[in-house]
């Protein structure tokens, strides 16, 4: 099973390094296993000059890896993903992480009203609230700075439910189920896909002049990506059914890539996200703009199907760093 991963989210000045090691001290004397990340977008330097691995990295070493009997470092002269990081912790029962604010992970929100700068996302983002600040209104678990203790209670109950129904759809007999959603709230959720079908001259000439045989291509798989969207429970079979508000599904032409571009947003209000419904429509679209020119040309390549953006749900918001013509 994954461990699980929490992040603590929340600006400069707030405490949250000195809670965060409260709850380490008291999860290790509760018998977890702890690991730690930390983001410091600032720099550092873990080693003073004149150590070993100073000179080591001084000298060119790309890595220096230092170890003894009661421990090991690793030092990189380059930054790392945080899916990299997570890698490189050895055995934990759960895994905190601080900073790292737009990564997809559930967080605890973190704000104290003497820094005037609040929470760092929607409260309802948020697995549960640190905060001083009573204006905060929202229905997540919130503790005061000063109860460590009860937020440790709270990882301890939320650890094992992260593990085997957040993080996998698979069952404590490792066979496939449908996650149980009964128990969460009912939000408002979007999520906005994209991907493309690469064309040859010809066939970009006929779809823009609408000389296809089969009609007009654009409409014919707008429709189609719509339709795909509202069957996406019956293509994966894990997904629940969610009464979609509603569907915007576009495409167009990009005359320098030679392709058709597809891009869908789904939108809902429910206990589950949308990200399939809106790459099932993007994918239904795609598959129907090759149906719809396959006599004309068989190579076409559809491409870079992709999760844009998500928001709504307990694991916060997402959104890709979207690259020139990706």
């Amino acid at each position: 099973m994954p461990i699980p991963v929490i992040g603590f989210a929340a600006w400069s000045g707030t405490g949250k390094t000195t809670l965060m090691e409260q709850i380490e001290r008291i999860l290790t004397e509760r018998g977890f296993r702890v690991g730690v990340i930390k983001h410091d977008g600032h720099g550092f330097d873990l080693d003073r000059p004149g150590k070993d691995s100073y000179r080591h990295a001084q000298a060119g070493a790309e890595t220096v890896v230092i170890t003894s009997p009661e421990k090991t470092a690793v030092l990189e002269r380059r930054g790392e993903t945080l899916n990299g990081c997570i890698q490189k912790i050895g055995p934990a029962d759960v895994i905190l992480v601080e900073g790292f604010k737009n990564e997809p992970i559930p967080k605890i929100g973190i704000s104290r009203k003497s820094t005037g700068k609040g929470l760092t996302g929607p409260a309802d983002s948020f697995l549960a609230l640190v905060t001083d600040d009573d204006s905060i209104i929202t229905d997540r678990p919130r503790f005061s700075f000063d109860e460590p203790e009860k937020i440790a209670d709270f990882f301890m109950k939320e650890i094992q439910p992260m593990d085997s129904e957040d993080f996998t759809h698979f069952n404590s007999q490792g066979r496939a189920r449908m996650v149980d959603v009964g128990e969460k709230q009912i939000t408002h959720r979007t999520a906005t896909a994209a991907g493309r079908v690469l064309v040859n001259e010809r066939t970009f000439s006929l779809i823009r002049s609408g000389g296809m045989k089969k009609g007009d291509v654009l409409t014919v798989a707008q429709i189609a990506g719509i339709m795909a969207a509202k069957h996406t429970p019956d293509w994966i079979p894990m997904c629940h059914p969610v009464p979609l508000n509603g569907i915007d599904l576009k495409l167009w032409l990009d005359e320098k890539l030679l392709s058709v571009e597809i891009e869908a947003t789904a939108q809902c209000d429910g206990k589950t996200g949308v990200e399939m419904e809106a790459l099932t429509a993007v994918s239904g679209a795609a598959l129907t703009v090759y149906d719809m020119c396959k006599a004309v040309q068989r190579d076409m390549v559809i491409d870079q199907i992709r999760l844009v953006s998500k928001t709504g749900g307990v694991h916060g918001d997402y959104f890709r760093e979207e690259k020139d013509h990706e």
